[in-house]
């Protein structure tokens, strides 16, 4: 009988050693398989971060704003926050009959007119001595300030009671405009109803003698002058649009809870241009006139933006520091020599497709930088731009070229595709800040069978880079001209 028990106990230890032994085996080829799986992962997760998946189709205009574009816009009143929508979407109050709506080739011309002025006005030998003369004012002249496409809009409330105006806003320009009733010379066709100053209880001139009125020469380039004592400002911008008019008070309200009094802006009675229908400008600025100095007390030259992925949504323009993403990363913020109200920024390297591109630092630092939210392509030296352009092509040899649009070199056909791979681009800022650039960020799309490549070259290595509106698209950009930096945050429209 012990014999017996012994044999089973022996049988028993030995069945659960095969078990043991099978159990090990499962738990290693799970491991094994876990180890391949996510060494699988891993490569496709790679391949991932160094390119940009896209559906054809999406890139291809919406005709209707997306309903959550709409309800975020219906919830921002009272976060120091403005909706921002394209001018020319269905989200804009301002979109027109297609017809009415400038070709892409338009746009483009007219943004390379833009960044013409922009490297004028910071040209060294710039002088403020050609001025033309009009009837009315001394009308100035080309300033290096341009609208050109305005790309983006908000809407604020002027006057008591407060009237509601859709103003291009712009980090390039300093002083806020709008037309005004009378329009004793000239208006152009808007949307809104044109402010009457005489309608409202808190407007006021501002005098000649004024020290406002001296702070016009900084903010416009040029002189102000003066009618029955009355400051008159002016402003002439590079595509020949133009602004002239009292140079007044007025209470300024941004939401329910955020309003100025005494605000300082142009009441427009002379304005001629391509403004697409809006009201007037917002100037963004770094001169002591724009909207961030003027209301530095509360928002301390805080301000940030999200620019929509699409003409169909919504992103938002947010005074003050609340809100702002912890993931919001920040680099130098520094100042261009002849352009003080510009915002510089240390751009020092490219990467395309996970490689970064083998450029001297010399060549970002000879002509500086500048982020602008009203230039529509980014400008690169063209050393930069064409050690970008040839890795872009060599990593999308895939897809048929297709021609040239105005200024962008580098355009493919995908009208047999449904779907594409595009490289990713990240720019390389100071204190080793990476900036991905969203894949609709990357694109410019005229049609499917011409989807460029939105970046573009200047002229000469020395002329200031230019970091545009299209490759800021969903990107949170966070201004803070108190504490001297420029922040990048990704997904920030979401």
């Amino acid at each position: 009988m012990e014999g017996v028990l012994v044999r089973r106990e022996k049988e028993k230890k030995k069945k659960q050693r095969c078990s043991m032994s099978i159990l090990c085996a499962n738990k290693l080829l799970v491991y094994v398989c876990l180890v391949v799986f996510s060494l699988k992962e891993g490569y496709a997760t790679a391949e991932s971060h160094h390119t940009h998946a896209i559906h054809v189709a999406s890139l291809l205009p919406s005709s209707v704003c997306s309903s959550a574009a709409a309800a975020a816009a219906q919830g921002r009143d009272t976060t120091s926050s403005l909706p921002i929508v394209h001018k020319h979407g269905p989200c804009s109050q301002l979109h027109q009959e297609r017809a009415n709506i400038p070709t892409h080739d338009e746009i483009l011309r007219q943004d390379q007119a833009r960044v013409k002025s922009i490297h004028s006005k910071l040209a060294k030998n710039l002088g403020l001595t050609n001025v033309k003369q009009t009837d009315t004012a001394n009308l100035p002249a080309k300033d290096g300030s341009v609208v050109g496409s305005g790309n983006y809009i908000v809407t604020v409330g002027l006057g008591t009671p407060k009237k509601d105006l859709s103003l291009i806003f712009d980090t390039g320009s300093d002083i806020t405009w709008a037309q005004c009733e009378p329009c004793l010379r000239s208006c152009y066709k808007q949307k809104d109803p044109i402010f009457s100053p005489s309608s409202s209880s808190t407007y006021s001139n501002v005098s000649c003698s004024s020290a406002a009125c001296d702070a016009l020469t900084s903010a416009t380039g040029n002189s102000p002058s003066c009618s029955s004592s009355a400051c008159v400002y002016g402003i002439q911008y590079g595509d020949s649009s133009f602004s002239i008019g009292f140079f007044a008070k007025e209470k300024l309200t941004l939401t329910s809870r955020d309003m100025f009094n005494n605000f300082l802006f142009g009441c427009g009675q002379n304005n001629q241009g391509l403004f697409g229908g809006a009201a007037g400008l917002l100037g963004l600025g770094r001169d002591k006139l724009s909207l961030p100095s003027q209301t530095a007390v509360k928002y301390k030259k805080i301000f940030s933006y999200c620019l929509p992925s699409s003409s169909s949504s919504t992103g938002f323009l947010r005074f003050g520091n609340g809100h702002v993403s912890k993931s919001v990363k920040f680099t130098t913020l520094s100042t261009i020599p002849q352009g003080e109200s510009f915002y510089g920024i240390n751009m020092v390297g490219i990467s395309v497709g996970g490689k970064k591109l083998s450029i001297s630092g010399s060549v970002f630092t000879a002509g500086g930088a500048i982020i602008d939210s009203g230039t529509v392509i980014t400008r690169l030296p063209p050393t930069a731009y064409s050690a970008l352009r040839s890795a872009f092509r060599g990593q999308m040899k895939q897809y048929p070229m297709a021609q040239p649009l105005s200024i962008l070199d580098t355009c493919y056909d995908f009208s047999k595709y449904s779907s594409v791979r595009i490289p990713v681009i990240s720019i390389f800022f100071s204190r080793g800040v990476v900036v991905p650039i969203d894949a609709r960020g990357i694109l410019y799309v005229n049609g499917i069978s011409q989807v460029c490549l939105a970046f573009a070259g200047n002229s000469d290595d020395s002329d200031v880079a230019i970091f545009g509106n299209t490759q800021q698209k969903t990107l949170e950009v966070v201004y803070d001209g108190a504490r001297g930096r420029i922040g990048f945050g990704t997904g920030g429209c979401t």
